[in-house]
């Protein structure tokens, strides 16, 4: 196995060596590929721990949650029944509390060398942008910490006054829609895919790695990590972040 500095300095090597500009995109998936797990846990554990999560909301969203890593529940629903627990909540205060959280809970899980790869390029000019299937009070400020101007994410449905409606915007991104997604935002940015870079860990996002001309998975999932092995596609295997006890 490469070591992973050697790793490491290959990629920001191999970014720096390549065209720059703008019409170079670099897409980076949030949770598992430039953070170290799930951004929305998070938030969960706050409301479980302020007490503002019902039994039925615990028991329900874990529920879901196993649901939907069986294979048992597509995405789009499970998406749907977290923003049904919030329905009624001001938009605005849930993005000081994901400013908060991440601060406090995210930003140490961030990977260094993941950190590294957004710098380089940005230093070669590119369109970065983070295409994620997390909310938006998880995705953004991760998106700030980082410098990264662009964001593809999901987004809560508000109402006049700025409430959660509990539903999601559509089309909701996951999967081939994170990919249409994305070419919909090279379409009107005059990027082509062909020079684009994508960094993801997860099965369903084969779909965007299959249009982009750098494909690099990041510790992929079991599917991701078969379809690169037959494309020959470099592959990031990037050391997990010891949590503290």
């Amino acid at each position: 196995m490469v070591p992973l500095s050697r790793m490491l300095a290959e990629s920001v090597d191999e970014i720096a060596a390549g065209p720059g500009g703008p019409r170079v995109g670099a897409f980076f998936d949030l949770d598992g590929t430039l953070v170290d797990g799930f951004t929305a846990t998070a938030h969960a554990g706050d409301r479980i721990r302020r007490r503002q999560a019902s039994l039925g909301e615990v028991l329900g969203v874990l529920e879901a949650s196993v649901r939907y890593r069986l294979g048992r529940m597509q995405f789009e629903r499970l998406v749907r029944r977290a923003a049904g627990y919030l329905r009624g909540e001001s938009l605005a205060e849930l993005d000081e509390l994901g400013e908060r959280l991440f601060v406090e809970r995210v930003a140490a899980r961030i990977f260094p060398h993941m950190r590294q790869i957004v710098e380089a390029h940005q230093r070669r000019g590119h369109t970065v942008v983070l295409s994620s299937s997390a909310l938006t009070i998880h995705a953004e400020p991760v998106a700030r910490f980082l410098g990264i101007e662009h964001v593809l994410c999901n987004q809560f449905s508000v109402d006049g006054a700025g409430r959660l409606t509990g539903d999601i915007v559509r089309p909701v991104i996951w999967g081939p829609q994170k990919a249409v997604a994305v070419e919909q935002f090279c379409g009107a940015n005059d990027i082509p895919l062909t020079t684009s870079w994508f960094y993801a860990d997860g099965d369903e996002d084969v779909a965007l790695m299959e249009l982009v001309g750098h494909p690099r998975p990041v510790n992929p999932r079991s599917r991701l990590a078969a379809t690169a092995a037959a494309r020959d596609w470099p592959i990031l295997q990037i050391a997990r972040i010891r949590r503290r006890a």
